[in-house]
């Protein structure tokens, strides 16, 4: 909010499916704006909120898994870049030093190596 001199953003987008997520797109975004979310969120829509800020939302499923055996492997030889969002990477023995990346904000989304692809 303090971006956007207290006013809000004109849209924001929810990827995480958690309360906390969920709650912070519907409370930076503007009235009159719209939150899109990405995949089934694990958290309440605060609907009372949206209704009242005049706040629209929009989302669906998300079904990355899908997708996974088709580009995992571009990924991982660097073929595709997935650019900011996979911004740390570990192995299968330093699991929590990646959440921990993650959870103090220096890491957006922890990659995995485990052997060999």
């Amino acid at each position: 909010m303090e971006l956007t001199g207290g006013i809000g953003a004109d849209a924001s987008l929810e990827c995480a499916g958690t309360a906390q997520a969920i709650a912070t797109a519907f409370a930076i975004a503007r009235p009159g704006s719209t939150v899109g979310m990405v995949g089934v969120p694990h958290g309440d829509v605060p609907t009372a909120q949206a209704f009242f800020r005049n706040v629209g939302w929009r989302g669906g499923p998300a079904p990355a898994r899908i997708y996974i055996p088709e580009l995992l492997g571009d990924v991982l030889s660097g073929a595709i870049n997935p650019g900011l969002v996979l911004d740390y990477e570990t192995d299968l023995d330093h699991v929590a030093d990646a959440y921990a990346a993650m959870d103090q904000r220096r890491a957006i989304k922890s990659l995995i190596r485990i052997g060999s692809l």
